[in-house]
């Protein structure tokens, strides 16, 4: 896998969310409360809003459009129930944050 640098653990902390980039891929990385960060696509598989426009209270995300819920740990969907979002595999490197895009696709749901 080819990882890329994108933050240092002083950019981003346990309870945040931030978006990045890496070859054109939107990523939402958020770090679940007592977890290790996690990475995510970045837009909302139901209508292609940035999920970083949206809430993260360290255990949810919530898209601002119509309130669509994923849990920050495994990406799968609470409201509703039946999607989820990709996840990109993420490393710690010292104090680097790492993200793999190879072979991630972004998910699309229904609407």
């Amino acid at each position: 896998m080819n990882f890329q640098k994108v933050c240092t653990l002083d950019e981003f902390w346990e309870g945040e969310m931030i978006e990045v980039e890496i070859d054109n891929h939107v990523i939402v990385l958020v770090w679940p409360e007592g977890e290790e960060p996690r990475a995510f696509q970045g837009i909302c598989p139901h209508q292609d809003i940035p999920l970083v426009e949206g809430k993260f209270d360290g255990r949810v995300l919530m898209c601002r459009a119509h309130q669509w819920t994923f849990d920050a740990r495994t990406g799968r969907g609470i409201n509703p129930g039946d999607c989820r979002l990709a996840e990109y595999a993420v490393k710690l490197d010292g104090d680097d944050v790492l993200v793999a895009v190879d072979g991630v696709q972004p998910l699309f749901a229904h609407s």
